[in-house]
């Protein structure tokens, strides 16, 4: 007898259907094969179905039994197939109908007493099962509150074989699956309220999180670089609806610790000796790297030079593009990449560079060599880079309250409305403009566009660094609330280019006015 039941394969952060069928023989003893390309841990299902399916009360005496998973040219990876694989088994020998799995997925791992447990890509699955059509689908105990955060489906949890094959048969109904809390964010306990002076620093901040604006920060050892970055995070809005399920899915697909109902945006910081792979993804099985764990997130490099130069490079691709495509010889994975990029470094080798208190012995070909690094492209890629200088103590303690984050997250808010109403897409922010949107919604007046032209030959930048400086000007006009983009929002945007190598240390805009 044969049967056929449906389940999903992950590829990258989506899932692709994927059909298991049981075949059933008369045979002397009890066999189990497994093909259509399975990994080693779907290979070892054969070791768990018996001891599942006797200890769930299903004895398997003799017969042998062919399992295929189709389409048989793409690898099977993990042990989310036992569910299925038992049911399909369980429906060739007659326990289960064969019209009940018509319209139903199954993702799950066994263990030998039968229970179920938590696999990785279950949303990922479940958005699988409702492109396809199907109505329902059967997820282990613990994957439920995650699966049912996909809409237009049922989603039910087993806890164990006997429950879904209760289920199927019609004698004990599960109950649809809703998630038992809704999306929250998550408070942090980082405030800017806690950081004294900065104020230039705190602007750029501001600037960055409303329009999601690229920043690199550097100053001395002790300036408040990565304690300002921490917090970063506190100023940005929560993700929408659309925007929680696709981190969710990711972190899913990932297998990355993150709690399933944190509305907060991620934040990622990984060491200065991360690799290529780590960073953008891959593996002979390509997972996700760090700038898609970022997604809709920050992704925050502290020791910015540190990082190997080949590290910094392959960034250009997804800072630019806001996804990251992973070639293999038998598969192409594209995972997104759309984060925003905040960098810290010192000033020079020894850090010191800058500082009142203590004094610098690097030469100029060091710095010049500490600071070549990091490539002209990077830098491009950037929109603004300030430098954070130190304060005494002294002058932090006469300084008054500073601003709360909860205030400032207003302002962004507020910005972030006007950029959604402005292109008609929820979410849409103006660092992601399209070069079509930015003749649209960045007009400057002709005598403004002149003394740009101007400053831009002057100072060397490229047409990339034009574009970039025009749509932090954009953020900042919406910040104030402006229509128009005027001067001051243009040449303020411009002076947050100080570590391009032909800005001068001290070009002011009055010197382009003239």
């Amino acid at each position: 007898m044969m049967s056929r039941v449906f389940s999903a394969c992950p590829l990258g952060v989506n899932a692709e259907p994927v059909q298991v069928e049981a075949d059933v023989r008369d045979a002397r003893q009890l066999t189990i094969h497994i093909v259509g390309l399975p990994d080693a841990a779907t290979r070892e299902a054969k070791d768990r179905l018996v001891p599942a399916l006797t200890n769930s009360g299903y004895a398997l005496h003799t017969g042998e039994i062919v399992i295929n998973l189709s389409p048989a040219d793409m690898r099977k990876e993990g042990c989310l197939y036992d569910l299925p694989m038992a049911v399909a088994i369980l429906s060739a020998i007659g326990v289960i109908p064969p019209e009940a799995l018509t319209d139903v997925l199954f993702i799950g791992e066994l263990a030998l007493d039968g229970q179920t447990r938590p696999v990785r890509s279950a949303i990922a699955c479940a958005e699988s099962a409702r492109a396809c059509g199907f109505s329902a689908v059967i997820v282990p105990q613990g994957n439920g509150e995650e699966a049912s955060l996909v809409p237009g489906i049922a989603v039910y949890e087993a806890a164990n074989l006997a429950q879904a094959a209760a289920h199927l048969r019609g004698t004990a109904p599960l109950e649809i699956c809703q998630p038992r809390c809704r999306p929250h964010s998550q408070p942090s306990e980082l405030d800017f309220m806690e950081v004294k002076g900065q104020t230039l620093a705190k602007r750029v901040l501001e600037i960055a999180a409303a329009g999601g604006h690229n920043l690199l920060m550097y100053g001395p050892p002790g300036s408040g670089k990565s304690m300002l970055s921490k917090r970063f995070p506190s100023l940005l809005p929560d993700l929408t609806h659309e925007e929680f399920i696709e981190v969710t899915r990711i972190y899913s697909c990932a297998g990355t610790s993150r709690n399933a109902m944190d509305q907060s945006r991620p934040f990622r910081a990984p060491h200065h000796t991360a690799s290529p792979i780590a960073m953008i993804g891959g593996g002979t099985v390509p997972r996700p790297g760090e700038v898609t764990l970022a997604h809709k997130g920050v992704l925050f490099l502290d020791e910015f030079p540190e990082f190997p130069r080949v590290v910094l490079e392959v960034l250009r691709q997804p800072m630019e593009d806001r996804h990251v495509t992973i070639s293999r010889a038998s598969l192409q994975v594209t995972f997104p990449a759309d984060f925003t990029l905040i960098a810290a470094m010192n000033p020079c080798p020894c850090g010191w560079r800058g500082d009142p208190r203590r004094h610098c012995h690097c030469s100029p070909g060091q710095v010049r060599a500490y600071r070549s690094r990091i490539s002209g492209p990077i830098i491009d890629r950037i929109d603004m880079h300030i430098e954070v200088p130190v304060v005494s103590m002294r002058a932090i303690r006469k300084l008054p309250p500073a601003e709360s984050s909860a205030t400032i997250r207003q302002r962004v808010r507020r910005a972030r409305e006007i950029q959604s109403e402005r292109f008609g897409l929820p979410g849409h922010i103006n660092s992601r403009m399209s070069a079509k949107q930015m003749k649209q919604h960045c007009v400057l007046s002709d005598s403004i566009a002149e003394q740009l032209d101007r400053a831009m030959e002057k100072l060397g930048f490229s047409t990339r660094v034009h574009d970039k400086v025009v749509r932090v000007a954009r953020t900042i006009a919406d910040l104030q609330g402006a229509a128009e983009i005027e001067y001051d929002h243009v040449f303020e945007a411009l002076s947050y280019r100080t570590l391009d190598r032909q800005l001068r240390a001290q070009y002011e805009p009055t010197e382009v006015r003239s």
